[in-house]
């Protein structure tokens, strides 16, 4: 009996110390966290339209609706920002296709007749999915003046059974 409870003293210890490592741990990355010039936020809102929010403060989200109505007035140019392959497979009709991976390789053939001021709606699909707010950025950089994404682009149109098409692009908005 006496062996057993020495052994239990042990791991009640054991649980102790590596109870108290974790805490000290824990105690000192906070401490870190606030010496640091950039500050990790302990509480942080990662909803999509908060990741949509630039360091200026702009959040660059456009809702379904204002999208709906972008696309019906024509006043909006939709970028699909997915692969080619997915782009064929089904996009919003009169998209075009600029796909993230290969912007560079694209990008002047699709965006030449765009001008810098026009309204452009980038997406992609899924919630999760950051090609679109990479895309818009990369817009933004390159002096385009009114980029928005569509969150979950591709399936919240769908689901909202809008306009859509199959197929490439044409061939004038391909890179030669």
């Amino acid at each position: 009996m006496a062996e057993t409870e020495k052994k239990r003293k042990i791991a009640v210890r054991g649980i102790c110390q590596a109870g108290g490592i974790i805490l000290l741990a824990a105690i000192l990355g906070l401490l870190v966290n606030q010496i640091r010039s950039e500050r990790l936020p302990l509480m942080a809102d990662w909803s999509p339209e908060a990741r949509l929010t630039l360091e200026s403060g702009e959040n660059i989200a456009i809702s379904l609706g204002e999208a709906r109505e972008a696309f019906l007035s024509k006043e909006g140019v939709f970028l699909d920002a997915r692969s080619s392959e997915l782009y064929e497979g089904g996009h919003i009709r009169g998209a075009r296709n600029l796909p993230w991976q290969a912007v560079d390789e694209h990008f002047d053939a699709v965006m030449a007749d765009i001008p810098k001021d026009r309204l452009v709606i980038a997406y992609c699909d899924g919630e999760a999915c950051a090609l679109s707010k990479d895309l818009a950025i990369e817009l933004l950089f390159r002096g385009y003046e009114n980029v928005r994404v569509l969150i979950n682009g591709w399936s919240i149109w769908q689901e909202n059974q809008l306009p859509v098409a199959k197929g490439s692009q044409p061939e004038a908005l391909q890179a030669n």
